[in-house]
């Protein structure tokens, strides 16, 4: 499955352009997981230069990091399946994740 979709990289603003927005008003474009390892990604910046995202990772630790997709693609969980996109998330802000 392909994480970064061209509709994806439309829609989600590049890093640093909401410095001005409060971080819980910020909206959540996007959400990545791995079925396996209890990991998930919910991405708030991307840069397609680099094709690096900026998001909130719920894995073993909650916290706010860059990652890039390649490294994403790559990862496997404890049974090798693949991290994937959800489908059917709804853009969301940041301050009303579910978490």
């Amino acid at each position: 499955m392909k994480l970064m979709t061209k509709e994806l990289e439309k829609i989600i603003p590049p890093f640093y352009s909401g410095e001005d927005i409060e971080l819980e008003d910020k909206i959540v474009y996007a959400k990545f997981f791995l079925p396996d390892a209890n990991f998930t990604w919910y991405i708030l910046e991307y840069d397609k230069e680099s094709n690096t995202i900026f998001a909130l990772v719920d894995g073993l630790d909650i916290e706010l990091g860059y990652v890039s997709i390649e490294e994403l693609e790559q990862v496997r969980g404890h049974m090798g399946l693949h991290v994937e996109r959800d489908l059917y998330f709804t853009p969301v802000r940041y301050g009303d994740l579910k978490i």
